[in-house]
């Protein structure tokens, strides 16, 4: 669903609240946040229809997606319930394939997996509903970024792209193996680096792509977050089904929000006359279990990028943090 139409669904539910909500709805953050003496509990969930043809692969890239969400927020997961749709003759050793794949990605990140819900679809769908921990005072959120920090991504984008080519019959052995191998990779790695240096700005780039979540970062923190688009990471083959018009839908939701004015003065993302086409596109192809973007205070930034090169973990400085609003590419 894109976010404007998200936007109008969840407006009704912005008037509920409680003392210990720390992170609600109003915040529009990764996750809900709830405290529990002084402890945090971080919940959430997401689940999709298959983004590649393995059904193990597919329930683990479904579960390292939905934590995330937990990592974005600086947290650690405890425990997960399933979230599946599958159809009645899909044959039973696919589902289980599918729970297996989800099981053993939920294991690697230390947790368990505890029970959840079906229902019969026609289209397959599967993901998770995961409880995580926090210390309150470390919690990385959207409207921490601060005017001089330097913005990083810990993985490169297109991941979007790649699956479409794939569901199109046209993609790279290798591009895929690629893809897949990033949207296998847990975001535990770099959640925990990040924390450690002292970042409080932080979200994940999924659905959105990277400008839509960038856009809630500087709405949230009252800053405008400016990339320059050369030093984005791409995956390989991402631009050459960028340029063959193989994106999927969400690109074109994700551009019609973010760069429509409206009755506002500027657009949410404004893309320098030099940024082309087809980079503004992978610039907000939606992710599947994609990266970290994070504001660095600028202290911080090259023992961070030391700490994520000998963890052996990707990280690259794509921008900084501007007095202003919104976020420009140039």
């Amino acid at each position: 669903m894109g976010p404007a139409d998200l936007q109008r669904i969840l407006k009704p539910l912005s008037q509920y609240n409680h003392p210990d909500l720390l992170i609600g709805l109003k915040t529009g953050d990764d996750a809900a946040v709830f405290r529990l003496g002084d402890r945090a509990i971080i919940e959430t969930v997401d689940f999709f229809a298959p983004v590649v043809d393995d059904p193990y692969s597919y329930g683990a890239i479904a579960a390292a997606n939905a934590l995330s969400d937990v990592y974005a927020m600086g947290g650690e997961p405890l425990f997960a319930l399933n979230v599946a749709a599958f159809p009645e003759d899909l044959p039973w050793e696919i589902t289980a394939e599918i729970v297996r794949g989800g099981a053993e990605k939920m294991a690697e990140a230390g947790g368990l997996i505890v029970g959840g819900h079906t229902v019969i679809d026609r289209e397959p769908k599967y993901g998770l509903c995961v409880t995580g921990v926090a210390d309150p005072s470390v919690i990385m959120t959207k409207d921490m970024v601060r005017p001089g920090d330097a913005l990083v991504l810990t993985k490169p984008l297109g991941t979007g792209a790649i699956t479409t080519a794939h569901k199109a019959g046209r993609v790279d052995a290798g591009h895929l193996r690629e893809a897949v191998t990033s949207m296998l990779t847990l975001n535990r790695t770099a959640s925990r680096l990040l924390r450690s240096a002292g970042v409080r700005g932080c979200t994940d780039v999924t659905g959105f792509g990277l400008l839509g979540h960038a856009s809630e970062m500087a709405e949230a923190s009252g800053t405008c977050l400016r990339f320059n688009w050369k030093e984005v990471p791409l995956l390989p083959g991402a631009l050459e089904y960028a340029q063959a018009g193989m994106l999927p839908g969400g690109v074109g939701r994700n551009r019609a929000y973010l760069l429509d004015a409206g009755q506002n003065t500027q657009a949410r993302v404004r893309l320098a006359d030099s940024v082309p086409l087809d980079i503004g596109d992978l610039l907000m192809d939606p992710q599947t279990s994609g990266g970290l973007l994070a504001a660095v205070p600028f202290q911080q930034l090259v023992g961070l990028l030391t700490a994520f090169a000998e963890a052996g973990c990707g990280c690259w400085v794509i921008g900084e943090a501007m007095p202003g609003s919104g976020v420009e590419v140039v």
